[in-house]
C-alpha cells in the first residue's frame, strides 16, 4: 500500500520562520510534525511513502533519508540509543521525493503522484496536520480494498470555520460504521452547506474534511479535468466530486482530533497534548 503526503506549501502563516524550516519540521516533543504523519500512515499499512516537497523544503528530505556517516559516528562513540533514534525515521517505511513545481493547490500535488501511484488504492494524508486517538486510515483503506469506493475522514466543524474547509453531506451506513455521501462543498457558506444524516434520517451538525483521504486510482483522470480555479489552484474537492457521481464515495467519522499545526496556534494545541 502507497501513501501520498503532500509538503510543498510556502508555510506563509509561520513567517519569518518558515524561511528557514518548514513548517513540517517543527517539533512535537523530538519528532517533528511530519514523522507523526509518516507513522499513522506506516502504521495503517503503507510501506511505500511520497512526500511531495518544494525545492525549499531539502530538511524534510535528509530526515527520511539514511545517512551512513553521522550513523558511523554514532556507533564509534558506543551512542546506542541516539543511533536508534536517528535511524528510526527512515525505518518506517520506503520513501520517495518528488517536487512540486509550482503552488497550484493541493489537488495538482496529488495528481504529480500518479506514475507513483500506478493502478491501485492509496492513501493521502496532509503533513501537516496530526491525529490524536485512534486514526481512522486502516479503516479506510480496507472499506476501498473492498468496495471500489473512495473515503474521506470527517470531523463536526464549528459553524463559524465553515467557510474555510470542504464540507460533506450523506447518510450513515450502519453496515460499515461510515457515511455514504451525496454533496461535497469547498468553502461553502454556513447557510448553503451540505449536512450528514443519521440513520434515523435526523440532521447532524456541518461536518468537513478532516486532513485523510483515500482515493482509487480513479482520482487521477478526474484531476487531469478538472479546470483552474481561483489563483490558478486545482481543487481537490472537484476531483472528489466526480468520484462521488460516477462511484460512489464514504466519510469516515474521526473519532479523535484533528490537530492543525499550519498555524501557530494549532501548533500550541499540539504541543500540550503531544509534550
Amino acid at each position: 500500500m502507497k501513501a501520498v503526503l503532500p509538503a510543498a506549501g510556502w508555510g506563509t502563516r509561520f513567517l519569518p520562520i518558515s524561511k528557514a524550516v518548514p513548517k513540517e519540521m517543527l517539533p512535537l516533543g523530538a519528532k517533528p510534525v511530519i514523522h507523526y504523519v509518516a507513522e499513522e500512515a506506516a502504521l495503517a499499512g503503507c510501506t511505500d511513502i511520497l512526500i511531495i516537497l518544494n525545492q525549499s523544503k531539502e530538511s524534510i528530505r535528509r530526515y527520511f533519508e539514511p545517512d551512513p556517516v553521522f550513523e558511523e559516528i554514532l556507533a564509534k562513540a558506543g551512542k546506542t540509543k541516539e543511533l536508534a533514534a536517528f535511524r528510526s525515521p527512515a525505518e518506517l517505511a520506503r520513501f520517495h521525493f518528488l517536487y512540486q513545481p509550482e503552488m497550484r493547490g493541493l489537488g495538482d500535488a496529488v495528481r504529480l503522484a500518479k506514475d507513483f501511484i500506478g493502478d491501485e488504492p492509496f492513501a493521502v494524508l496532509l503533513a501537516d496536520t496530526v491525529i490524536t486517538g485512534q486514526s481512522p486510515l486502516g479503516h479506510m483503506l480496507q472499506v476501498t480494498a473492498e468496495t471500489g469506493r473512495s473515503c474521506v475522514s470527517l470531523e463536526q466543524c464549528p459553524p463559524e470555520r465553515v467557510s474555510r474547509y470542504g464540507i460533506a453531506g450523506g447518510v450513515a451506513d450502519a453496515a460499515s460504521g461510515l457515511y455514504r455521501l451525496d454533496a461535497m462543498e469547498e468553502k461553502p457558506a454556513l447557510e448553503a452547506a451540505p449536512r450528514l444524516r443519521d440513520a434515523q434520517g435526523a440532521v447532524l451538525a456541518p461536518h468537513a474534511f478532516a486532513a485523510r483521504y483515500v482515493f482509487t486510482p480513479a482520482i487521477f483522470p478526474a484531476l487531469e479535468a478538472c479546470p483552474p480555479g481561483r489563483n490558478g489552484e486545482i481543487q481537490l474537492t472537484d476531483a472528489m466530486r466526480t468520484l462521488l457521481r460516477e462511484q460512489g464515495f464514504y466519510g469516515a467519522p474521526l473519532a479523535g482530533k484533528r490537530l492543525d499545526i499550519g498555524n501557530p496556534q494549532g501548533l500550541l494545541e499540539a504541543a500540550a497534548l503531544f509534550c
